[in-house]
């Protein structure tokens, strides 16, 4: 039903399968209901949904899922099915595309802001060189560049 309304998923899967939500369950459920299960099977379900568009989120908020670690989504969504390319697209092209910035960011193309990122390694072929920036290109300036020499 969600693809044949155009409707995007964010499954935040990282910060919805992280151990201690067994715990919180079982306060909350007196120990019948695990969430971890049904927010993977889920994900899964939704990475084998033709039309599906698939939101990279994170949840991140400084406690257990801590700030800069957001590309552990992408190996998330790898690990359960979905491919390196369609994961990189739902967390760029997607992503714009949801919030309606398409002609803004999302790809590379002339006119847009240049957030870019750059890794050693080929994150199609193995999708933690994500979790390994080592340039970062906001609004076409350079932020961090450990590719410059001296380093």
């Amino acid at each position: 039903m969600m693809a044949a309304r155009h409707l995007y998923f964010d499954p935040t899967i990282v910060r919805y399968t992280e151990p201690y939500m067994d715990d919180n369950d079982s306060r909350s459920a007196g120990g019948k209901f695990r969430m971890i299960p049904i927010i993977e099977r889920a994900v899964s379900m939704a990475i084998a949904t033709p039309g599906l568009k698939i939101m990279v989120g994170s949840g991140v908020d400084g406690a257990t899922f801590v700030h800069g670690t957001q590309a552990l989504e992408f190996e998330a969504l790898v690990r359960r099915g979905m491919s390196a390319a369609r994961a990189i697209q739902s967390g760029t092209m997607i992503n714009a595309e949801a919030m309606g910035w398409q002609d803004r960011i999302g790809s590379i193309e002339r006119g847009k802001y240049a957030d870019l990122v750059a890794v050693s390694g080929d994150p199609l072929a193995d999708i933690t060189e994500l979790q390994r920036v080592k340039f970062v290109m906001k609004g076409g300036r350079i932020v961090r560049n450990d590719f410059s020499a001296g380093r």
